[in-house]
């Protein structure tokens, strides 16, 4: 098939494109590099099925651009990962989030629409706000607070969903929507500000490992070949969702924060401090249920914690090795 994913530079989507790849598809990737980064690319730059678009998916396509970015043959099938997702994004470039959820999920909805293609909507667990329902279900609403200082990443998801489903109820294109929770591995930001790279940069360091309050938040962790199988499967299902993609098994902070500790062998000390106010809203429990995802897509995660982190150390290890003398982690 000939497919094009957005977001193709980031975590998860750099992933995907390995996996699409591997499968013998041709894949078009397009990202702007604001959070992605070229270098999570490598593989399949390298790859002669694989083309690189530079571009704003936020910015209106004209006809000539179609033509001239993607060549005249349709896609068969659009991934829309697109979109900055880390609290450090939250804080800096909340303008952009929001338009790469709104417009740019028009843009990728119209493209879709334009060559008879399924569409994909990597949506998350940030929908669900900091839920008063646990686990959380797709039918659950949400506790969202629509204005605080991650509101430019949950809203723009909700909007995209919103969107996502007017178009397949309104204009009848195909289209899924998959609510990923927290997802880790290889290729992640050493400063994106999300709590396994701090916890891993900081151990690698020597630094103290902060938690946030007491550390009996939870988290459930997905390993990214995990989520990557799942993503696929929703694409290639009959299902319009959404439907949640995550690991189940949930683990508090603190547990988390003494199991990288343990891995890397690290001397630093656990320490608490208060939570800081760019962080306000952090959702004090996050755990999905995934009936759906085992029974419409027949997937569940295969990976445990324990397993796939060793994998990240060793890629974020290698890349603070060359970084400056002078970095810190988040």
């Amino acid at each position: 098939m000939r497919v094009l994913v957005a977001g193709a530079a980031g975590f998860i989507g750099s992933h995907l494109c390995d996996s699409l790849l591997a499968d013998s598809h041709t894949v078009v990737g397009i990202d702007n590099l604001v959070s992605g980064r070229r270098s999570n690319l490598t593989a399949a730059l390298a790859h002669p099925g694989f083309i690189f678009v530079e571009r704003d998916i936020a910015t209106p396509f004209s006809d000539d651009d179609l033509s001239a970015l993607f060549g005249d043959g349709p896609f068969d099938e659009v991934y829309h990962l697109a979109s900055p997702a880390s609290p450090a994004d939250f804080a800096t470039i909340p303008l952009e989030i929001l338009e790469t959820g709104s417009n740019g999920t028009k843009h990728m909805l119209q493209l879709a629409e334009r060559h008879g293609a399924r569409l994909l909507l990597a949506s998350t667990s940030e929908v669900y706000g900091d839920p008063l329902v646990h686990p959380q279900p797709e039918s659950y609403w949400g506790n969202v607070d629509s204005i605080g200082p991650r509101s430019c990443y949950d809203e723009a998801k909700r909007f995209a969903e919103a969107l996502t489903s007017a178009y397949r109820r309104h204009r009848g294109v195909d289209t899924v929507i998959i609510r990923i929770f927290n997802t880790y591995g290889p290729r992640m930001r050493p400063d994106d500000g999300r709590v396994l790279t701090n916890f891993i940069t900081q151990a690698l360091s020597g630094a103290p490992i902060t938690l946030y309050g007491d550390g009996s938040q939870t988290r459930s962790f997905c390993f990214v070949d995990d989520e990557v199988r799942g993503i696929v499967a929703a694409m290639r299902s009959g299902a319009a969702g959404p439907v949640n993609l995550g690991n189940p098994a949930e683990v508090t902070m603190r547990e988390v924060a003494e199991l990288v500790v343990q891995l890397t062998g690290s001397s630093s000390p656990i320490v608490t401090v208060p939570l800081p106010t760019e962080r306000t809203g952090d959702p004090a429990r996050r755990r999905p249920d995934i009936t759906l995802a085992r029974t419409l897509l027949g997937w569940e995660p295969t990976i445990g914690l324990a397993d796939g982190l060793p994998a990240m150390i060793r890629d974020l290890a290698a890349e603070l090795a060359v970084m400056p003398a002078h970095t810190e982690p988040a």
